[in-house]
């Protein structure tokens, strides 16, 4: 298979996309059933409650997953990129999408009909066994965070994620760590269960400590010790 990404365990890594983890000719085969799409920065892809009706395959930029609570709040479930797969759960349950996705930049994605996926999965177990695999590994991945999450405080939360996002979509420039992509502060709190509010202030608090550098969707760590240390003790 063309997705070595091996963990110790013998696993695959929950961010080891959808298409990587197939042979190139079930990849070929499944993106030729599907028709060519573009979506302009912030522009939804898929909406939270709407029926399903295709899968989304990611080939090219970034997308944002969120969900929305009934008193308005947003929270930020994942970020998908190349080569993964939006829209899987709802194709194969019949369900009501479950969140909504958005591009953080020009996105190119490919089109598959919820009736053409499923057949093709009916017909290819491998391809059927890597979207298990995925699954399990997603789910696996998000018990995991709620547990270490559970455990922190939000200054923590919101240290370990810088952190994250620079291992995964850091460009390391002379100043520092600048995060590739164009999350907002609401975004940011989304993803680590707070208020806008708080996350503006722990992020003043990151800027006196010279440990992160921010303007209108940008962030540059230039400190990660310091967040390393806040991730450990909380200090």
């Amino acid at each position: 298979m063309t997705a070595a990404y091996s963990l110790s365990d013998g696993g695959l890594d929950d961010r080891v996309p959808f298409l990587a983890r197939l042979e190139s000719e079930d990849r070929s085969a499944l993106l030729a059933l599907g028709v060519a799409l573009t979506f302009a920065p912030r522009m939804v892809v898929v909406h939270q409650n709407e029926p399903s009706s295709h899968v989304l395959l990611i080939v090219r930029g970034w997308t944002k997953v969120t969900a929305s609570a009934a008193n308005g709040y947003e929270a930020l479930l994942a970020l998908r990129g190349p080569g993964d797969i939006i829209g899987e759960s709802s194709a194969l349950t019949g369900r009501p999408r479950s969140a909504t996705v958005t591009a953080l930049e020009q996105v190119g994605a490919v089109a598959v009909e919820r009736e053409g996926f499923t057949d093709f999965l009916n017909g290819s177990p491998a391809v059927s066994f890597a979207l298990l695999g995925l699954t399990s590994d997603r789910t696996r991945t998000a018990d995991r965070r709620r547990l270490e999450f559970a455990s922190m405080s939000v200054r923590e939360r919101l240290a370990a994620l810088l952190l994250d996002l620079a291992r995964t979509h850091g460009k390391r420039t002379e100043a520092g760590i600048e995060l590739s992509l164009p999350l907002s502060k609401q975004e940011l709190a989304g993803s680590v269960g707070a208020s806008r509010e708080m996350v503006q202030r722990l992020l003043k608090e990151l800027r006196d400590r010279g440990a992160v550098s921010t303007g209108r969707r940008t962030l540059l760590i230039m400190r990660p010790d310091i967040l390393r240390r806040i991730g450990r003790s909380g200090g």
